[in-house]
């Protein structure tokens, strides 16, 4: 294409220019534009748009439901109860016409969400029956323990059998290490720490409000430890139990997510990680050898206060390193200048490790 343009004699020609330019570049736009308009739109499959709520743990379970419905034989996804082998499923109707009330608190839980968006085979059988097990034994004769699943101590339904129907779905993961866990061993259902029945707290459907009071159901000595002086900032709800347990199993025996007691205190004290040039032996073995991390009267989370702490693994060496008591403390009957301020801390400040050349001995 070419834009010709007339002028008088003697008149400059750089407006025209930029005008013929403009005129060009406007007309390859329209051309381009109308190209694209023919052309056909690629689709794009955007994912589904729930609004009602947080669903992260909702598509989690929808997930976790609908692959076993995908590995069950067409029965809506009922669970096995072996204590009721004959039974035969009734569907979600017939439960709710006797349990109205258990049918209206589990309507707003993540379970009922799940189901009612067609996850798990969720068909006339319906969602009780998928944990539950088939209902006719348990209709024909209600006060039989064991005809259905039921998920207390007290219903006459083994922990295995009431373990195994949650773990039909919410396997692997968090989950992998609850075979074998202290919690497993020691004959705690499901039930014990959820409540799936029922949304009383704002996540994983805990028995009770929060994870904490849940933990603290059992654990109250724990729980005890943070209303010392000094503790964790639990009590404040800006952690919990599970920030640093797995309660659902772990390789370690305190169910700790990491592999080691400092790869877990690494996790917000990644400045104490290293590698430093002087390292303490003990602090690089095990923080919990000078720290108690649920709580302590004594400055830091310390175990035992200085310098008898130190005096646990330092005695009679180099400059004087007499025993110290708690009555040379500040408040005791015979106060000594070593155990006033930071005592051994005041002088040796880097004790977690030094990158300094001059700190074989922690010192500032």
């Amino acid at each position: 294409m070419r834009l010709c343009f007339f002028r008088r004699r003697g008149t400059d020609a750089r407006p025209i220019r930029r005008v013929s330019a403009l005129l060009a570049l406007a007309l390859l736009a329209s051309h381009a534009h109308l190209a694209q308009a023919a052309a056909p739109a690629p689709t794009i499959d955007l994912p589904a748009t729930n609004m009602s709520g947080d669903t992260s743990v909702y598509r989690e379970i929808s997930a976790d439901l609908a692959r076993l419905a995908a590995s069950l034989p067409g029965d809506g996804g009922v669970a096995e109860n072996p204590g009721a082998p004959g039974a035969t499923p009734i569907g979600t109707a017939t439960c709710s016409a006797c349990h109205t009330q258990e049918q209206l608190l589990y309507s707003h839980t993540t379970h009922a969400r799940a189901f009612a968006a067609g996850s798990g085979g969720a068909s006339a059988v319906g969602s009780c029956e998928s944990c539950h097990g088939p209902g006719s034994l348990h209709a024909g004769s209600p006060t039989t323990k064991g005809a259905i699943i039921s998920f207390t101590h007290e219903g006459g339904t083994p922990v295995q059998t009431q373990t195994q129907a949650c773990m039909g779905c919410h396997t692997g993961g968090a989950r992998q290490h609850w075979l074998s866990s202290v919690h497993e061993t020691r004959g705690l259902s499901c039930s014990d720490c959820h409540n799936p029945m029922a949304r009383g707290s704002p996540e994983g459907l805990m028995a009770k409000r929060s994870i904490n009071e849940t933990c603290a159901g059992c654990h109250q000595d724990v729980r005890a430890k943070f209303n010392r002086r000094s503790h964790m900032p639990l009590p404040e709800g800006q952690m919990s139990c599970a920030d640093c347990h797995n309660p659902h199993g772990s390789v370690t025996k305190p169910l700790l997510k990491t592999d080691t007691a400092n790869g877990t205190c690494y996790g917000c004290h990644a400045e104490r990680r290293g590698p430093m040039l002087f390292e303490h032996p003990p602090v690089r073995e095990n923080c919990m050898n000078c720290h108690d991390p649920h709580g302590s009267n004594q400055q830091t989370l310390l175990a035992a206060p200085v310098p008898m702490l130190c005096q646990q693994c330092h005695t009679a060496v180099r400059h004087p390193n007499d025993l110290q008591t708690p009555a040379g403390l500040a408040n005791g009957g015979a106060p000594d200048e070593r155990l006033i301020s930071r005592a051994c801390l005041s002088c040796h400040t880097t004790i977690h490790g030094s990158n300094n050349a001059a700190g074989a001995k922690f010192h500032r």
